[in-house]
Parts: structure tokens; sequence; C-alpha cells
């Protein structure tokens, strides 16, 4: 979410946050679009995301297994009558169907016939370059200028979430940590990379908000009483992020206070946001303010503070295990782990991101990338070790350039073929990109696609078929993903547009596209 749910660089907000905090209303944009940035934003739950992949796909239509490709009909509530002269709403999308790996592919020649005059479109002003392939086999059956860099807006989330479920691997969690500072007295928060942090206790069931500063504080101030600590002052490592609240050089003026994304710290609570709601504004400290937090709640917990949180200038020890642990009632040793939260798994995180277009949430996943790689912390060195990461993966990266994680700066260029490369890599289930398929939105179901593809017309073929990012700024729509055509074959798809007209008919001729390839089922013309 650049800017609101997908990137979008505009002023005003078009359609992206946690899929746990519901549906916002009317169509502000998302964090990770604008309205030139973003599009309506739904929420999403990370139990509705499922792998389009043959084995589990099967075992999941068969309701052998968990997810969204279901042969059994989803309840329904008994409709209520409707008023002579009203129009009754349309339905909802029926779940993804089944794949079908013995269906014959789409006929290249006849997939171009269907979909060329609608890539055309007025709306995307002939900037529009697309790719198509077979998710199984990754052959080319669209190329429409698919190696063509386009500005992607925020589908370049996909890359920064692949590359973090690369390196960080899908099952990581994010630590925060309150350690014995070097100096007497002292107690510090050391960042690890969560952004999703609860003000209170944690959620164990939860993305955002798994992780709690009321445990955090619970354990550090019974360590401190154990060891009979006097007055404490905590201070913050920020150090993972560079010590500093950072803004990308391309960020607008006016994203912070407009909710689309916080200043990149190593530790947030909500993602920096000041009050409850996807778009709420940004603290322009979301690092200081965890770290004031966690002042409170050791006071609420007897411990004696004297002084306001502030930030080190020196990173804290290294926590051992060895000095995690003390006598009772001796002071802590420097660097003694006091206390320790960790984040979701980074699969669930990347969820986050990916559903809702949380620009704050991807470029944290992509400072970490960045860190793992040794690359100095900046939003351009993070972006390169984004892309280092996809290609070791085995994607071909030929002309892309990232500017960041999220897509928000200007300056990114990435060929549809790459994310088409990318998608057909994560459709095998022996990948280690396999999560980032059931992580993407639904079409009329969910994140950021909750309310596309359900009017009548072209686009309702792709609507419970798609699983797609969004992309929204200024003059730029995107869609990249995978959908299931007619004869239950899945493709993967990537369309961009960087020189279009208003982002609403934009992203409507878009979506007729995708429409269109997934009626298509096209054969070969015959005779």
């Amino acid at each position: 979410m650049a800017g609101p749910p997908d990137s979008t660089t505009g002023s005003t907000p078009v359609g992206a946050s946690d899929p746990t905090t519901g549906p916002t209303a009317g169509p502000p944009p998302g964090p990770g679009e604008r309205r030139s940035r973003r599009g309506p934003v739904a929420a999403v739950a990370a139990a509705v995301a499922v792998l389009l992949l043959g084995g589990y796909a099967a075992a999941d239509a068969a309701d052998a297994a968990p997810g969204v490709l279901t042969l059994a009909p989803a309840p329904v509530a008994p409709a209520l009558p409707v008023a002579p002269g009203a129009a009754a709403d349309p339905p909802r999308p029926t779940a993804l169907p089944q794949l079908d790996p013995s269906a014959p592919p789409p006929d290249p020649a006849a997939l171009a016939a269907a979909v060329t005059s609608l890539l055309a479109a007025p709306a995307l002003r002939g900037s529009a370059r697309a790719s198509v392939v077979d998710a199984t086999t990754g052959r080319v059956l669209l190329d429409a200028g698919a190696a063509e860099p386009r500005t992607p807006a925020s589908v370049a989330k996909l890359l920064t979430a692949a590359a973090a479920l690369s390196v960080l691997g899908p099952d990581t969690t994010l630590p925060t940590r309150v350690v014995a500072g070097t100096e007497p007295g002292t107690v510090v928060l050391v960042g690890g990379g969560d952004q999703l942090l609860s003000a209170g206790a944690g959620d164990p069931t939860a993305t955002t908000g798994r992780a709690g500063l009321a445990d955090l504080a619970d354990a550090a101030a019974a360590a401190l009483r154990e060891r009979g600590a006097g007055p404490v002052r905590v201070l913050l490592d920020d150090s993972l992020t560079g010590g500093s609240p950072q803004l990308g050089s391309g960020w607008g003026s006016g994203d912070v206070a407009a909710g689309y994304v916080a200043p990149l710290t190593s530790v947030a609570v909500d993602a920096g946001r000041t009050a409850p709601g996807r778009y709420a504004a940004r603290t322009g400290d979301p690092a200081l303010a965890a770290a004031d937090r966690l002042t409170d709640l050791l006071v609420e917990r007897g411990a004696a503070v004297d002084e306001p949180a502030a930030r080190t200038s020196a990173p804290a020890p290294t926590p051992t295990a060895s000095s995690s642990t003390a006598s009772a009632g001796t002071a802590p040793a420097p660097g003694a782990l006091l206390a320790e939260v960790r984040s979701a798994p980074v699969a669930d995180v990347v969820a986050v991101a990916l559903a809702e277009s949380d620009n704050t949430v991807a470029e944290s996943l992509a400072r970490l990338v960045g860190a793992a790689a040794s690359r100095p912390a900046g939003f351009a060195e993070s972006a390169q070790a984004v892309l280092a990461a996809v290609s070791t993966a085995g994607v071909d990266t030929s002309g892309a350039v990232l500017a960041d994680g999220s897509g928000l700066s200007a300056g990114s260029r990435v060929p549809p073929a790459v994310f088409t490369g990318l998608l057909a890599a994560a459709a095998s289930e022996r990948s280690p990109l396999a999560p980032l398929l059931p992580a993407v939105p639904v079409g009329g179901l969910s994140g950021t696609l909750a309310e596309r593809f359900t009017e009548p017309g072209a686009a309702s073929a792709a609507a419970g078929r798609v699983r797609a990012k969004t992309g929204s700024l200024t003059g730029v729509s995107s869609l990249v993903g995978t959908v299931v055509d007619d004869d239950g074959r899945l493709l993967a798809f990537a369309v961009l547009a960087d020189g279009t007209g208003a982002t609403d008919p934009a992203r409507a001729a878009l979506d007729d596209v995708v429409g269109a390839v997934a009626a298509c089922g096209c054969r070969a013309a015959t005779g």
C-alpha cells in the first residue's frame, strides 16, 4: 500500500493494513495505493488464502484440507424479499473452482485475439503491457510487450514478499526484546522489525497484535524485581532500520498524515497508527512511541522509571543464553535478556502486506531482507537486496529496477514478464515461494479485490477465480496474479499500465482483461 491499498502516488486516495481490521467505509485509497492511489479495501482473513497448487487444491476442493477451494456450497442466510421496483444485490462470487491438472492451456493466438482489443481500451491510453503464462509449465501464452518495464506501483510488494519468504523463511518470527543496557540503570528496547505489535497484551491467534507490549512489560518488570533493580530508564535501539525514522525520497508529503505509510523504524505498534482505522494518521516516530508506551507499562507494574524514553546511540549488546540468567538480587549484566515477544510467522506478515497492500509492513520486510544481506540501511539498498534474492530464487529479473519495497516511491520499473515468472515459480508446491499465492486477495471476496469483479460484465467471469495484487498511483494501474480459466487451468498474468487516465476506468479496463482470460478456454481456430 503505497498510500492506501496499492501504492499510489496521488494526492487523493484510491483504494490497502491488516486483514483483521475490517472493511473501510467508502472508497478511500488504501495504504499501498492512492486515489489515484488505492482502491476500496476490504478486510481479508489469512485463513481465506489457499495455495492454488495441484495437490493442495485437490485436497482443498474435496474438503480434505481447509481453504477456499471447496466443492461444498457456502452457507447462505435466507434472502429478504425484494421490494417491488427495487434491484437485488448481485450474488457474491462462489469459491474458486477446482483445478484440473490435465486441462489444456489456452491457444496463444486465440488468447491474443480475446484480449488484444481490451489492452487497447481508451482508459489505458496505449500504455498497457501484459504477460500471461501457464502457471504449471511456465509456457508463454501471451506476450504483449512483456519485456518492457513499466511502473509497478504496489504490485512491487510481490517481489518484496517473495524475497522475505525466500531469505527470512515463512516460519520465522520477529523478536522484540528488552535487554540490560551498558549504562547502569538502563534497559534497552531492541526493535527486530515487528511493525504489528499490540499496545496491550498479545493475541496468539492474530497477525496484527500477535506480540504485545504489555506482555513484554510483564516479563521485564518481573526480571527487574527479581534482580532488585533500582530506578531505570528505557533506551531505544533502532539500529536495524538506520537509527532514526526514515522517509522514502519518493513519498508524498502528505502520505504519513493520510495514513498511507509510517516513517520506517525497527518496531511499531499497529504500523504506527495514532488511532484505530486503516487510514488513521501515523506517528512521526513509531519506535519512540513504542518505547514511551513500554515506559508507561513498566511504571504501571511498579518499576521505578524517572526519565522519558530516548534513543541510544550505540546498538544494545547481543543477548546470549548465559547473559539471560542472573542471581536474584544482583544487577543484570549488560546485554542480559530481560524479556522477549515474537511476531506472527513471516508468511502471515506477508499476507498482511499483500492482502491490504500495507506499505509500512512491506518496507520493513524489505529492510529485513537487506539486513540479512548485510546491506546498508536504506530504501534503495533494501530494494536491491530484494531483487537479488528473487533472482537467487530462480526468477529472471532482467529489466527490473526497484526504488523501495512497497512501490510507493517513484523510480521503480519492472517488466510484466518478471511478475509472471515469479508466480509460475511460486506455483510449485516445492518452492520456498509457495506461500506467496495464498497470501494474495481473491477477486470479489477479499482484501483489495473485495469490491472488484463484482459488477455485471466481462470482468465478472473472474470473480472468485482470480487472486491478484493491485497497484495504483497517479496515472498508474496494475494487476498481477493467477486466474483459473474455464477449463480449470491455472494461468499467471501481469498487466501494467503507467500512462492511464482516471483510476476507476483504468482499473475496470484491467479487470476486463483478466475477465477475458478467465472466460477464454481458448482453442485454436479450425477449418
